[in-house]
């Protein structure tokens, strides 16, 4: 059975990307907290309609009903997943571990990025909001400037990747990440893997660290 699996990691130092090629190349399911969330919505189930309450409130879902909507989709015992956006920080990473896994094989993988080569990435970053893919002016720009190289439709800049906001963002993340990975290196979970290299090149060393 192949491990459980948490992608860790800075906002732009692509665990989007490699999520993608690892349910590709691997067979994993990709949970998104988020889209369960609409998902359940849309179901109209008994969890859907306590999630709808809660966010029709204004409130923000708390992680008892996150870990619910986890156990309600997820079949740990017949499947492989990724967990990405979740946990966001050590209480829960522990809620995890102890409310979803129950002890299934994991592995944490963290995408580890120098933080000023990250500014300059996500400063960079342009999206196709209907075909979802995402550009970079200086790693990978579109073949024609500001135009998706897929649909043709204008490229994005989203207001949050500018650089003041980008740089707050990353320190909010390096103050909550320390302890999730302290957490996971403790459980001898933990597998770094080098985010500035090429994309081919990091997913080969996620495909290691999954196989080994």
């Amino acid at each position: 059975m192949k491990p459980q699996l948490i992608l860790l990691g800075a906002p732009g130092t692509g665990k989007g990307t490699q999520a993608k090629k690892i349910v590709e190349k691997l067979g994993y399911n990709h949970v998104s907290t988020g889209d369960l969330l609409r998902n359940e919505i849309a179901k109209d189930s008994e969890l859907g309609r306590k999630v709808k309450g809660i966010i029709d409130r204004g409130d923000l879902v708390n992680d008892q009903v996150v870990l619910e909507l986890l156990n309600a989709n997820c079949d740990l015992e017949n499947s492989a997943y990724i967990f990405d956006g979740f946990p966001r920080n050590i209480e829960q990473a522990e809620l995890l571990e102890s409310n979803v896994l129950k002890g299934s094989k994991s592995k944490a993988i963290y995408f580890n990025m120098d933080l000023e080569v990250l500014v300059e990435r996500i400063s960079n970053r342009r999206i196709a909001p209907k075909s979802g893919e995402i550009y970079n002016l200086l790693s990978r720009p579109p073949k024609i400037d500001g135009k998706c190289d897929i649909s043709g439709e204008d490229l994005i800049h989203r207001k949050d990747d500018n650089e003041e906001t980008v740089r707050n963002r990353l320190e909010v993340f390096k103050n909550t990440i320390a302890p999730i990975l302290d957490y996971y290196e403790s459980r001898g979970v933990l597998v770094t893997v080098d985010a500035s290299r090429s994309a081919d090149e990091v997913y080969d060393l996620v495909e290691n660290a999954v196989n080994s």
